[in-house]
């Protein structure tokens, strides 16, 4: 039997170290542990500014996945998210912390771009108006006598 060391390869996509499972759809624990210990060697020993996992058949990640893609922010790596399924990708987590890009990666925000999203004052005036008048009754209602 193979281990699981042996189906995550590591490869260099456009400057970015990309780590891939293949087409392993669910990962458990021990693969979150191979992970980790990977961007751990790859970080502090081998230098890694940019680092990259593909996704592409990932149907379901554990919550600490996205602890680990924050302790590498922290560090100052820049981390890229490759094609991840949509009901992955449209976890709070990714929508709240990445960013979209046209050719369907997910990068990681900074906080000063999760800033610059936020709704203006002016936005939520006007979006608190238009419930408002959503909620008026209208005089328009036809009623039939009995």
């Amino acid at each position: 039997m193979a281990s699981k060391r042996d189906r995550m390869s590591v490869y260099v996509r456009e400057g970015v170290t990309v780590l891939d499972f293949g087409t392993m759809e669910i990962w458990d624990g021990a693969d979150l542990a191979l992970l980790r210990e990977t961007l751990t060697r790859l970080v502090d020993k081998e230098k890694c500014k940019s680092i990259g996992v593909e996704l592409t058949f990932v149907k379901y990640i554990p919550s600490g996945f996205f602890g680990m893609l924050y302790d590498l922010y922290e560090k100052g790596i820049a981390v890229t998210l490759y094609s991840p399924q949509p009901n992955v990708a449209s976890m709070l987590w990714f929508k709240q912390f990445c960013q979209h890009t046209e050719d369907g990666r997910y990068l990681l925000k900074s906080d000063q771009t999760v800033d610059q999203e936020k709704p203006t004052e002016e936005q939520i005036r006007a979006e608190k108006e238009k419930w408002e008048k959503s909620l008026k009754p209208s005089s328009d209602y036809s009623t039939t006598a009995s």
